[in-house]
């Protein structure tokens, strides 16, 4: 199955044809990936070098002229290190572009902390008017992407190595119901929706997806869990990210909340990327025991 980051550029290389207004700014990550789109779009593809911070700042100016930028590099660099511009040159200019990722939470371990950043999303929500994309397939990565290039919003789509084995017919903004039941609700966010319908199968729990997660669907959530709400949340980044929003979406009615995902603590050993998601709990069997410790199952 080809990666997310391939068809992100596959897609965008079709896109930088068809859309006067695209532009492409990269800090060399994945610039070998558009050399073709840089020889025909000179103009509107835009190699940096490693310089992350010139590059959003670079965007910002594209997008105060009327064009629609799109930014990309490792998630690292992308969003922590290039955070000042992202705040300024982008946020409070208002100015839009997409900020596309690759490498998030711990994809590439042998990359060493420099290459993780389980904390994006978390840092991306002191910000606002924000849509977050974390899709979790190719096929969504290009719906996702597609749908953010033709907004004029300010847009972070979230690629990640980890992908389920079939996309999901997601729409933009909305959760997509996967499986009902009355014990609970789990929300599986983009690449971890295998693991938890591997880790919940058999128990009476309904499971939401989501690709988009900010804005945050309450609409959906509210709609799985009926009068009260006992709900887990499964992220593939910072653990509870998202609980705060989920909260205000049930703060009307009696709900407990679990937040599962990346723990604070540095995992410094490099293994591979099982290997840190069997350490932060994110594996099916560890998910299975956690979901089924949190949520009123029959015994």
């Amino acid at each position: 199955m080809p990666a997310m980051r391939d068809r992100f550029a596959a897609v965008t290389t079709r896109l930088l044809d068809e859309d006067p207004r695209l532009a492409l700014v990269l800090a060399d990550i994945s610039a070998d990936r558009f050399t073709a789109a840089a020889a025909a779009h000179p103009d509107r593809v835009l190699n940096v070098g490693i310089r992350e911070q010139l590059m959003v700042s670079v965007a910002g100016g594209l997008a105060l002229t009327g064009l629609r930028p799109v930014v990309h590099t490792f998630a690292s660099f992308l969003v922590e290190r290039a955070f000042e511009q992202v705040k300024l040159d982008l946020d409070h200019q208002d100015a839009a572009a997409v900020l596309v990722s690759a490498l998030g939470s711990y994809d590439w371990p042998e990359g060493g902390r420099t290459h993780q950043a389980p904390g994006d999303v978390a840092l991306m929500d002191t910000l606002s008017g924000w849509t977050v994309h974390v899709p979790g397939h190719p096929d969504e990565a290009e719906v996702l992407l597609r749908d953010a290039v033709a907004s004029d919003d300010r847009v972070y789509v979230r690629l990640s190595a980890q992908q389920n084995a079939a996309a999901r017919p997601v729409v933009p903004g909305r959760f997509t119901p996967v499986r009902q039941g009355s014990a609970g609700t789990v929300v599986a966010v983009g690449p971890m929706l295998d693991a938890v319908l591997a880790a919940v199968e058999g128990l009476d729990v309904s499971v939401l997806y989501a690709a988009t997660v900010r804005p945050f669907d309450g609409a959906a959530l509210r709609a799985a869990t009926g009068g009260a709400a006992d709900v887990v949340l499964v992220e593939p980044y910072l653990a509870g990210t998202s609980v705060p929003f989920a909260a205000q979406a049930l703060e009307d009615r009696p709900h407990r909340l679990l937040g599962l995902g990346v723990a604070r603590a540095e995992l410094r050993r490099y293994g591979t990327m099982a290997d840190h998601l069997a350490a932060h709990g994110l594996d099916p069997r560890s998910l299975r025991a956690r979901i089924s410790g949190f949520l009123p199952l029959p015994v």
